[in-house]
């Protein structure tokens, strides 16, 4: 079994989505959990759901002698990245970042793009933007997406002073 196979059905089996993983330099293993959209209602990840999934993991690939030097799991952030179809559903009607692997026709030969996202129709992803002309929308596959973040909304006028 492959690692990202091993590791994504571990996370999956413990309730948690597999948001990304990287294998690093010197044996690092990254691994970037979130709830389940059905589960969105907990809230942000925990240093405990943290500490657990690397529980199993450490577990999990020790009985599979998995070559590697660290594990780190943590959450996504803020800056979440779009990396399935079904996060582009997920966060219709957030801010995004969308890098294309190449510049788009009719889009000022752009690759990079901000604006808000749209619910996906016919497997097309949609991004409103703000173009040299006003408000355009810029469709685009998932196949087109070199990289794809969520843009950070932090509120400090809501804290307490």
């Amino acid at each position: 079994m492959q690692l990202l196979d091993l590791i994504e059905k571990t996370v999956v089996g413990m309730d948690y989505e597999l948001v990304d993983f990287e294998q690093a330099a010197r044996g690092l293993l990254r691994v970037f959990i979130d709830f389940t959209p059905e589960q969105a209602e907990r809230g942000m990840i925990t240093v405990e759901d943290c500490e657990k999934v690397t529980h199993q993991l450490l577990h999990v690939l020790t009985v599979e002698n998995a070559v590697y030097e660290r594990l780190e799991v943590s959450s996504p952030g803020l800056d979440r990245p779009l990396k399935k179809l079904t996060d582009y559903v997920r966060f219709a009607g957030m801010e995004a970042t969308v890098k294309l692997r190449m510049p788009m026709p009719g889009a000022a030969n752009r690759k990079s793009f901000q604006g808000i996202l749209h619910a996906p129709e016919d497997g097309h992803l949609k991004l409103e933007f703000e173009g040299s002309e006003g408000p355009a929308m810029l469709e685009f596959a998932l196949a087109d997406v070199d990289k794809a973040r969520l843009v950070p909304k932090v509120d400090f006028r809501s804290r307490k002073a």
